[in-house]
């Protein structure tokens, strides 16, 4: 197991220097050997140019082989890279900016262009984008991609700093090393930055890579890092659809792009999409795991049905500590409730008095940015353990309050889902005048449902769920508000629209 995400990598590029180990949207690969060589030739020219060991890199690259490149070289030239979405505002970008302390800025050409003041910039803005300044930053700047007008003068290309530089020193194992800050949940005025070391980041990818069978003949096909960085610790080929690509909007290309590849990661409503399309994913696949959303029976029994030869995995995480439990599709269906599965290897769980779950182990981030270490994280979801294995029911912030008594739609939802004709069910509180809240079940119903879903599920929940909690409303909506590139249920929409 590998205790150092970077020398886990640099250890995998030795044994397996000719293999392939990244290919573009393009189709141009990347052999282990020149990833080893632009890694190490990218750290050795930050340092030349002044990046110092503990410095933090604001980093807004596209995923692909460059951005692979140059926030490995980044952590191997002892930094940290700091992940930032530019589509949040100047005000969340400033607050942000402020919190992380860059040195350095890593960013689109086009991103530059558009985000500095000037022509680009005002077309954008006429076309209703509105980008955070990145110029405006008192930091050294790196491009990926050529020069365009508003890019910084001074700034360096991503291609020149990945040049080889013969005998350029490997770096020695530092597990402690802060390697990556994402940005969570938080308002504007305090944002919340999780921080990761290599040591917990190579925690994490090695329990996937073995949970995953990953080995060098296994072609991974994502842009996820999540997936994408095992395979590359465990010898894997790492092939990455086109930057932007929508698997939901063209299954055919998915497809396509999937043609030998073993394993990849969709989010549960990427899938649903591909299995309404009836496009035939490649033999070649063996397993496909699901995240960042529920996973509901309805949409693993399709699957299954649709799959039978590959392995669903539904996988269960999040940014502090991930992953903390993975349940296979037959796992899941044969269980009452919301199964998560158990624990993995060096992940500790245990239930807190108000029923909320606490989790711990190596993969674990150091802790919040500007914030003292964490020694284990509280989830947000409640949770029983029932002997190894953890079963959800709920989230704390989802509670509704009727009546005096607290009901948590988790507890209910996945069992309102096995229902015929139901594809989804989300229990939501509606306040009244009066401050107490009326039960609302939102149904997306399959497409064989037939008429008169509403009544058919309402005439069921009494034997299926407690008195309490019955609603006191169901209605069938076309489809479930979602939001974010996770493509999460969006409760608060949902809440707000049936409140009209």
């Amino acid at each position: 197991m590998a205790d150092d995400l970077l020398i886990g990598v640099l250890q995998a590029a030795r044994r397996h220097s000719r293999r392939p180990a990244l290919t573009d949207g393009r189709g141009r690969t990347t052999t282990y050997g020149e990833l080893a060589d632009r890694v190490l030739g990218t750290a050795h020219r930050l340092r030349s140019r002044g990046f110092s060991p503990g410095s933090r890199m604001l980093f807004s690259v596209r995923p692909g082989p460059d951005a692979i490149v140059l926030a490995l070289g980044t952590v191997a030239a002892g930094g940290t890279v700091v992940f930032v979405d530019p589509g949040g505002g100047q005000e969340l970008f400033t607050r942000r900016t402020e919190l992380a302390g860059p040195a350095w800025v890593a960013a689109e050409s086009l991103l530059y262009a558009a985000s500095a003041p000037g022509p680009v910039r005002a077309l954008a803005r006429r076309r209703g984008v509105l980008l955070p300044d990145y110029t405006s930053l008192p930091v050294r700047y790196i491009r990926s991609g050529p020069w365009l007008p508003g890019v910084p003068l001074r700034s360096v290309s991503t291609r020149r700093l990945a040049k080889p530089v013969a005998d350029a020193p490997v770096p020695d194992p530092r597990p402690d090393q802060d390697a990556v800050v994402v940005f969570t949940s938080g308002t504007t005025a305090e944002p919340k930055a999780v921080v990761h070391t290599r040591g917990s980041l190579a925690a994490a990818l090695t329990v996937l890579a073995t949970r995953c069978e990953l080995d060098q003949d296994s072609r991974v096909h994502t842009d996820q890092m999540m997936l994408g960085l095992p395979a590359l610790i465990a010898g894997a080929h790492w092939s990455m659809p086109p930057y932007g690509f929508a698997p939901a909007a063209e299954p055919a290309a998915l497809a396509a792009g999937l043609e030998g590849a073993t394993h990849t990661f969709l989010v549960p409503s990427d899938l649903a999409a591909i299995l309404d399309s009836g496009v035939a994913l490649p033999r070649s696949l063996r397993q496909v795991l699901l995240g960042s959303a529920p996973v509901l029976p309805p949409l693993l029994r399709r699957a299954r049905a649709a799959l039978p030869e590959v392995e669903l995995l539904a996988v269960y995480g999040m940014t502090e500590i991930l992953p903390v439990a993975i349940a296979t599709a037959e796992e899941k269906l044969a269980h009452d409730g919301d199964l998560l599965g158990r624990p993995l290897p060096g992940v500790r769980a245990r239930v807190a008095e108000d029923g909320e779950l606490v989790v711990s182990g190596p993969n674990l981030c150091r802790g919040y940015l500007g914030s003292p270490p964490l020694t284990e994280h509280a989830t947000g979801d409640l949770a029983r353990l029932e002997g190894d294995l953890i079963v959800l029911t709920g989230r704390k912030k989802d509670m509704i309050l009727r009546g005096g008594t607290n009901v948590y739609p988790g507890l209910y939802e996945p069992a309102i889902t096995r229902l015929p004709g139901v594809a989804d069910a989300v229990m939501i509180g509606v306040p009244d005048e009066i401050g107490d809240e009326r039960i609302v079940l939102a149904l997306v119903a399959t497409p064989d449902a037939g008429p008169h879903l509403a009544a058919r599920v309402r005439a069921s929940l009494p034997d299926l769920i407690d008195v309490y909690a019955l609603p006191d409303e169901v209605v069938v909506l076309p489809e479930l508000p979602l939001s974010g590139r996770t493509r999460k249920i969006d409760r608060s929409a949902l809440r707000a629209g049936l409140a009209r």
